[in-house]
């Protein structure tokens, strides 16, 4: 039997960071020593306290369904959290999802159909362009790389970009693969072009709580925008919970009663237990997140300064734990090279729409940084 596959799938392809990952397991399985720089995952393990309260809530019987949107407490305590933000969301404005992922999708999917244009940011996380190719939507990338991947010198570029064809433009800060945390004044920009053409923007912030002296601004919170921004954020990154699932999205209210229909009908909720887990999360772990926002920042300065002595300047990233490694134009066979010479995993530029970089991620111990780049110096990576 010959299957035939949509459109929607065959135009995408698999996410470049988990291949990169998949491939690194399989040389670990071959008893290959594989320094994996590649992953978008704290190596951290979850606070006990958060582990303890998901405990606490499978012993007391939530592990039934909840409401699609997700359980009141969480919800309550995610519009305290925006509201500190500066944000103004109530419970019936927030749908909980199994990770911040599935809240971009359902977002795309929500907003986005045939023909609609998006305009992206480059480098951009490397599933943007999926969800919009699946939702059958066509792509306007404006490259950030010539101003040190800051969005603040490329504003006319963006406005070359944006227009009334305008469907939806995505905004990431702290920026993942680059680590950018966006000035207020570039936020002001995107905002003025988004009242003007009418667009809505996500505003993804999932790296919020990672930063390293920059308070970053939500999108949201400027004149204008609320009513035209949908704000995501998960538990994933700053509280170390990638395996638990868990992220939210909050915008104005006729969005919520749309994606909420994708979301009743293919994931139905996030994880009852999982839910009072992230409660804990958002109201008594911000020690936590500190200690381990400290350490990236101290990884970020170990590997800019190993970096410097063999020559190579990288823009130094304000928020998250990625950095932007240039290499050769050739980023796909670099890295390619670099994981079978080296044995050190790191995702290409290409990936994400900007060629002639690697993306290292620096969550990993100070050890392994340092070793990971002894290899690529001593391989001739560098």
């Amino acid at each position: 039997m010959t299957m035939e596959f949509t459109d929607r799938v065959t135009r995408v392809e698999p996410s470049a960071t988990l291949a990169i990952s998949a491939l690194a397991t399989e040389l670990e399985a071959d008893g290959a020593d594989v320094v994996d720089l590649s992953v978008g995952e704290p190596d951290f393990p979850t606070p006990q306290n958060i582990v303890d309260a998901g405990q606490e809530a499978m012993d007391a019987g939530h592990t039934g369904y909840t409401t699609s949107a997700g359980i009141l407490e969480l919800r309550e305590a995610i519009s305290q959290k925006l509201a500190d933000d500066g944000l103004d969301h109530g419970t019936d404005e927030i749908i909980v999802t199994p990770g911040a992922k599935q809240a971009l999708y359902e977002i795309v999917s929500a907003l986005v159909q045939d023909g609609d244009e998006v305009v992206l940011l480059d480098p951009a996380w490397v599933s943007y362009e999926a969800m919009v190719k699946m939702a059958g939507g066509s792509l306007s990338r404006v490259d950030l790389s010539p101003h040190d991947f800051q969005l603040e010198p490329a504003l006319d570029e963006l406005s070359d970009a944006v227009s009334d064809d305008t469907e939806l433009l995505i905004v990431n800060s702290p920026s993942n693969p680059t680590g950018a945390v966006y000035s207020d004044a570039a936020l002001e920009g995107v905002r003025d072009l988004a009242v003007e053409h009418d667009v809505t923007v996500i505003s993804d912030e999932i790296y919020k709580e990672i930063t390293y002296g920059v308070e970053p601004t939500s999108l949201g919170t400027l004149e204008g925008m609320a009513d035209r921004t949908v704000t995501v954020n998960g538990f994933s990154k700053a509280y170390s919970m990638t395996g638990w699932r868990l992220g939210y999205f909050a915008g104005p209210e006729e969005l919520i009663d749309q994606a909420g229909k994708l979301h009743s009908h293919s994931v139905s909720s996030a994880v009852n237990f999982v839910q009072h887990a992230g409660i804990e999360a958002l109201e008594n772990t911000d020690e936590a997140v500190e200690e381990m926002v400290e350490a990236f920042e101290g990884r970020r300065d170990l590997v800019v300064d190993l970096l410097a002595e063999h020559d190579v300047d990288v823009a130094v990233p304000d928020g998250a734990f990625y950095m932007m490694l240039p290499v050769d134009d050739d980023d796909q066979a670099w890295c390619e090279g670099a994981i079978e010479d080296a044995h050190v995993a790191t995702v290409p530029g290409s990936a994400f729409g900007t060629p002639g970089y690697a993306r290292i991620s620096y969550a990993a111990s100070e050890e392994r940084l340092r070793e990971g780049i002894e290899r690529l110096a001593a391989e001739g990576y560098l």
